[in-house]
C-alpha cells in the first residue's frame, strides 16, 4: 500500500512559477513509477507528466511541454512538478499517481493504482 500526500499548490498570477511535491509512504519509492494529472472543473482528468521507475525516463503533454519539470528524489520518498510560465488554463486540481513497474501507456490514468487527494492551483490573469 502506497499513500501520496501533495502540497505546493496555490494562487499565482499568470507567467508565474509553482512547485508541487507529493510525499510516498513505503520502502520500495524507487520501482513506482510516478506520475501527475490534473483535473480541471467541469473537464475529465487529464495526463500531466510522468517519470517511469526504470530509467528515469520523462513524459509530458503537449500543453505544458516545455513549461512543466517531473523529477523524484528517492531518498525522500517524494516527486515534484516544476510549473513555470503558469497560465490560466493551468488551473485545476493536480493530483499525484503511482504505479507499480509500469514503463508503458505512462499517459492513461487508469494504469495508476494509487492516488493522492490533490492540490489546488489557480492561475489568475
Amino acid at each position: 500500500q502506497v499513500q501520496l500526500v501533495e502540497s505546493g499548490g496555490g494562487l499565482v498570477q499568470a507567467g508565474g512559477s509553482l512547485r508541487l511535491s507529493c510525499a510516498a509512504s513505503g520502502r520500495t519509492f524507487s520501482t513506482y513509477t510516478m506520475a501527475w494529472f490534473r483535473q480541471a472543473v467541469g473537464k475529465e482528468r487529464e495526463f500531466v507528466a510522468a517519470l517511469t521507475w526504470s530509467d528515469g525516463s520523462t513524459y509530458y503533454a503537449d500543453s505544458v511541454k516545455g513549461r512543466f519539470t517531473i523529477s523524484r528524489d528517492n531518498a525522500k520518498n517524494t516527486v515534484y512538478l516544476q510549473m513555470n510560465s503558469l497560465k490560466p488554463e493551468d488551473t485545476a486540481v493536480y493530483h499525484c499517481a503511482a504505479v507499480f513497474g509500469l514503463d508503458s501507456v505512462v499517459y492513461d490514468p487508469l494504469a495508476y493504482d494509487y492516488w493522492g487527494q490533490g492540490t489546488q492551483v489557480a492561475i489568475s490573469s
